[in-house]
């Protein structure tokens, strides 16, 4: 069975926009500050993000939010 490290997919700045309700400034202004994956270069001004990596972000938003709620 193959990984997402193994086969990793790529997925626009758009997907990565309706994966996690945030808008594009809202993901570009992360991305500068180092809060949210980098992206990948796959073109002339194309970018691209490893799913798996967006996934992952996301579940440690959620971890968070259980972290907070037992503080």
């Amino acid at each position: 069975m193959m990984t997402d490290t193994e086969n990793p997919v790529l997925v626009s700045l758009n997907e990565a926009v309706r994966m996690t309700s945030m808008s594009r400034t809202m993901i570009n202004r992360y991305r500068a500050e180092g809060r949210f994956p980098q992206p990948v270069p796959i073109g002339f001004k194309r970018i691209a993000f490893v799913r798996a990596e967006v996934t992952a972000w996301i579940k440690e938003r959620i971890a968070e939010r259980a972290d907070k709620a037992v503080a």
